[in-house]
């Protein structure tokens, strides 16, 4: 914990916003002091990202002051925030795929000589530093970024915030799509970072990772604070309870749900961008967990089953019905799934939630081609409540909408669509404690109901609290498939790693 006789670094006063009359976030205070580490947590829609956008000069705050090193920040300046020293990462990537990683690093930021010439090797040499600071040297500077995983990509956005100086830096989900390693690198370069005098909020909906990190905590509800605190001197249940103003008995739901038949099958299934060959049996009724690193195949074993990306050798198959054809056809069969990457491909950022969460089964709103909008709505409505996605109606634009609430649309589609086996990458990703519970929840259903669902987690504990059996990934290969009992969170990270006896390939029992 910082020393309190330090000065304090970041003061925001009485912050609030509202769109129309709706009041976002109200009377709310946050001090910081350099080397602090303080996790802001709260629900989605509680108002972390207005706050944190306040911060940075985004958004314009209709009450309350910024002040950092006891000078006042304009509101509304993003640039004199950063000159200040404020730096933000956000959850969702503002990367140019087609610019390099140094570029990308330096955008905006670039050195010069002067006269508009670019010092191209001091820029070089401070994005070698950075990468090596956040323990990736093996980056190369001048490597395409479309050509990095999104794990990759993220540490690039947060390099970008590092290679300048900072004296508060903002981190919004940052190890969403990070491996184990990267996650553990991050957290040693974000202590090395405190320890130097640098205040870091922290924003996670893993309480694990808050305890490990963190010092402090400041939660806010409904737009306002809820609570703050010594981390130390609060348990996980109070702070659970501050976020979601009522007491979370069981994260974990347990839903009676029996595998029966088999639903989907690989049988040697290869491809592109899956090299290695790959079999697997999934049950009617069975949640199967597919854990793995980053780029050990667990994503592109779901977009080659959805016909997103093409096989080269092999069969697929659901309900003993050879999966064939375009995506369509495929959602057509039975399929659904929700993306890894929601801004890219797991929804239409720009159409409602109404048509994101509907436009894969139209056909009961839908009669001589006219859409019945109002049976629709009710519909949506529906979903809407079940999963608490905050909105102003369901004709809102999903590109307005938190992360969080963008999550919940994706999901919202795939249990709309009543699919026998339901593909779910990181469907928990960016999503509150109080929701995760309800999705697991859903989950659950779905396999009592019959359904097949495969769930693909970088969070290990969740594949072992839900699954009926967990499948491990490691460089392209299917290293072990054993029941969930059978597995701990260590072997699950040996067998990811590759450091595992071989299983039988066909995953059966």
């Amino acid at each position: 914990m910082p020393d309190s006789s330090i000065a304090t670094s970041l003061e925001a006063r009485g912050i609030g916003k509202k769109y129309n009359q709706n009041w976002v976030l109200r009377d709310a205070d946050l001090s910081m002091r350099p080397g602090q580490v303080l996790a802001l947590l709260g629900e989605n829609g509680a108002g972390k990202s207005t706050l944190v956008k306040i911060l940075s000069g985004a958004e314009r705050p209709d009450e309350g002051t910024v002040q950092l090193g006891g000078k006042l920040i304009p509101a509304g300046r993003p640039d004199l925030a950063r000159q200040a020293g404020i730096r933000i990462v956000y959850q969702e990537l503002s990367v140019c795929l087609d610019l390099s990683v140094e570029d990308n690093i330096l955008l905006g930021q670039e050195f010069s000589y002067g006269g508009g010439m670019l010092d191209r090797k001091q820029g070089r040499a401070s994005v070698r530093d950075v990468l090596q600071r956040l323990g990736h040297s093996e980056i190369e500077p001048t490597r395409l970024l479309g050509t990095l995983s999104i794990g990759q990509r993220q540490l690039v956005e947060i390099a970008r915030a590092l290679v300048s100086d900072a004296s508060v830096l903002v981190l919004d989900e940052p190890t969403s799509s990070l491996t184990r390693e990267d996650v553990r690198q991050l957290f040693d370069t974000v202590r090395r970072l405190a320890d130097s005098g640098l205040s870091i909020i922290y924003i996670s909906h893993f309480m694990e990772e808050v305890r490990e990190l963190c010092d402090s905590y400041l939660v806010l509800r409904d737009g306002q604070v809820a609570g703050q605190g010594i981390l130390a001197n609060t348990t996980e249940s109070q702070i659970i309870q501050l976020m979601v103003g009522r007491a979370v008995d069981d994260l974990f739901p347990q839903i009676d749900h029996k595998p029966g038949d088999d639903c989907l099958r690989l049988q040697n299934v290869s491809g592109a961008l899956l090299p290695k060959s790959m079999s697997l049996v999934v049950k009617r009724g069975e949640i199967l967990g597919l854990a793995g690193l980053v780029g050990a195949g667990r994503t592109e074993t779901l977009r080659a089953l959805i016909g997103l990306d093409a096989t080269t050798s092999g069969t697929m198959s659901l309900e003993n019905r050879p999966l064939e054809g375009t995506v369509a056809s495929r959602l057509k069969a039975g399929l659904a799934m929700v993306s890894e990457d929601r801004k890219s491909e797991g929804l239409a950022q720009l159409m409602s939630i109404s048509d994101n969460a509907t436009m894969s089964r139209l056909a009961p709103y839908s009669r001589w081609g006219w859409l019945g909008k109002r049976k629709q709505t009710r519909a949506v409505n529906d979903l809407m409540k079940m999963l608490n996605i905050k909105a102003t109606s369901a004709e809102q634009c999903v590109a307005s909408l938190s992360g969080g609430n963008q999550q919940k649309v994706a999901l919202a589609r795939v249990f709309h669509q009543d699919a026998i086996c339901l593909l779910l990458d990181e469907p928990t990703r960016g999503v509150d404690v109080g929701t995760k519970s309800e999705i697991y929840r859903l989950i659950g259903h779905a396999a009592a109901e019959g359904r097949a669902v495969v769930f693909v987690s970088s969070y290990f504990r969740e594949l072992l609290e839900l699954c009926d059996r967990i499948a491990v990934m490691s460089r392209g290969h299917l290293v072990a498939v054993r029941p969930a009992h059978e597995w701990t969170e260590h072997e699950l990270l040996m067998a990811s790693m590759g450091i595992s006896e071989q299983a039988d390939p066909a995953g059966r029992r």
